[in-house]
């Protein structure tokens, strides 16, 4: 345990929410969140149906040093008094990491504090216990816009991968639903409203990997069912809202038989800990019904669901900050020269011998 309070900037910037927060870690080891700004750049990307990376990285360099100021301003404190400075440095769209990643390091500098090059994943990990204490090792379900993954988190910096999608992530599904029925950016939120006006059963969707021994994922073909399944409709507000509503049971359907192997593995490989815990962390963990149908999961498998408060089940930066806390804490300090990455499975090894979508010049992709 330190002796004085740790006082952490964090900064996000992996996609197209800008965001910068301060954590506190008391002597006591009490994590106080002081402040945590986003701002978003929906406006900017609406026009366009989705996320178009160099609008992204120009509007990341025009907000960061006021987000940056806003966030120090509503902490109460002052530069002077940071610890060290917490930035995403991959794995995201590569002009906005780079962008956080200067800032960053500009601050690590200028004030002589060390720099914490921080894992996005690693911060959606670690997520929940913004809230509330939730001890390792536990089952989580990261579910966002590029990401799909069911991991071990037995500890700081290990994980294991227990399944991860083998194609697209269930977030570019919702996406990908939204723009094909023109329902507007951000696409996740939009195709979960109308799914609320409409028939889950009206339409027949694929479950892919339905019955398969193992705990990944794949939404490639459930994607162009739902394109194919539009085209073949007579595209009324009736018609759209039946699709999404399919849609989004197919996807809750996908997601708890996923879970629920990756559950028996996660027990294989912990028999003797005492109660088992499941986080679900990400954009698509704010979706309502996903949250529900995982929640009867957890009850008939004798699992106890913790989830991040819904503000931070989107990308933020207080995440980032505790993420950074604890780094600092076991002196895991970056250097000055170290790059952005646009690639960084958490589970590195698993992700080398076994990469769930590619290996690149840069390494695995997942």
């Amino acid at each position: 345990m330190q002796d004085a309070p740790v006082i952490i900037l964090g900064i996000e910037s992996s996609c197209d929410e800008t965001a910068a927060a301060i954590l506190r870690r008391t002597s006591d080891g009490e994590t106080e969140i002081l402040s945590s700004i986003i701002a978003s750049q929906d406006e900017e990307h609406r026009p366009f149906g989705g996320v178009v990376p160099e609008i992204a990285a120009r509007a990341h360099m025009q907000k960061i040093d006021t987000i940056i100021d806003q966030a120090v301003d509503d902490a109460g404190v002052q530069y002077d008094d940071l610890t060290a400075i917490a930035a995403t440095s991959g794995p995201g769209l590569i002009g906005g990491v780079i962008a956080g990643l200067m800032s960053a390091k500009g601050l690590s500098m200028a004030l002589g504090v060390p720099l914490l090059a921080i894992n996005h994943l690693e911060g959606h990990a670690l997520s929940p216990r913004l809230a509330a204490p939730c001890p390792f090792p536990y089952l989580l379900l990261l579910v966002s816009g590029g990401h799909t993954q069911l991991l071990s988190v037995n500890g700081l910096g290990d994980y294991d991968r227990l399944g991860s999608t083998v194609d697209d992530a269930a977030g570019e599904a919702f996406d990908k639903t939204a723009r094909v029925m023109d329902l507007g950016f951000p696409g996740g939120p939009a195709v979960e409203k109308l799914a609320m006006k409409g028939n889950p059963d009206a339409i027949k969707l694929p479950r892919p990997f339905r019955g398969k021994d193992h705990a990944n994922f794949s939404f490639a073909g459930l994607k162009t069912a739902v394109a194919r399944a539009f085209d073949a409709s007579d595209k009324t507000p009736k018609a759209k809202a039946d699709i999404a509503a399919s849609f989004q049971r197919a996807v809750c359907d996908v997601m708890t038989e996923r879970t629920a192997k990756a559950m028996e593995l996660f027990r294989d490989q912990h028999p003797d800990i005492d109660g088992y815990r499941f986080v679900i962390a990400g954009g698509v963990a704010a979706n309502k019904s996903i949250r529900e149908s995982l929640e009867e999961l957890c009850t008939l498998r004798g699992f106890t669901l913790t989830a991040p408060p819904m503000k931070f089940c989107t990308d933020n930066a207080a995440m980032i900050a505790l993420a950074g806390i604890e780094h600092y804490i076991k002196g895991d300090f970056a250097p000055l020269d170290i790059a952005a990455r646009p690639r960084w499975p958490l589970d590195k090894q698993a992700a080398k011998h076994r990469p769930a979508s590619g290996f690149g010049k840069k390494g695995p992709k997942s």
